[in-house]
């Protein structure tokens, strides 16, 4: 009976010791990691608040992030020859890995009769010389 109690009693010291230790104590001696304990606790109110999602992407609203979609005659590197002599005219020295688009001219209401676009619709970066070139463009599909 003795030896009983001393057991149970060893068994019981022991459970308690590895119930406080880390994980890192326990990979350091080959064990896998314990699962994480919860420690937020959330009430019923706070998870249906969090039910739904916090926002949608825009859908067909016809606007890149840096402007509206712009559709191009042409488009190709700023060191291709032509793009580069227009840079040049404009004084404008770029990256020439940078996209650029010439005689460009905005798209609205994508998806509406009427405002397609025959040559390459694209998503610019900078708009500001008046539709001769545009900087920073990447295509899209309409």
């Amino acid at each position: 009976m003795k030896f009983a109690y001393a057991a149970a009693t060893l068994v019981a010291a022991a459970a308690s010791v590895q119930a406080g230790e880390t994980n890192g104590q326990r990979l350091a001696r080959g064990l896998s990691p314990l699962p994480p304990k919860r420690m937020y606790h959330p009430t019923r109110t706070s998870e249906a608040k969090r039910a739904a999602p916090s926002g949608t992407p825009s859908s067909g609203s016809g606007n890149c992030n840096t402007g509206p979609i712009q559709c191009c005659n042409s488009v190709g590197k700023a060191n291709d020859d032509v793009f580069s002599a227009i840079l040049g005219l404009l004084g404008m020295v770029l990256d020439p890995d940078v996209l650029v688009g010439v005689t460009c001219s905005p798209l609205s209401g994508v998806g509406v009769g009427g405002s397609s676009c025959s040559a390459t619709p694209v998503c610019c970066e900078n708009n500001s010389e008046g539709g001769l070139i545009s900087i920073g463009c990447i295509p899209i599909i309409l």
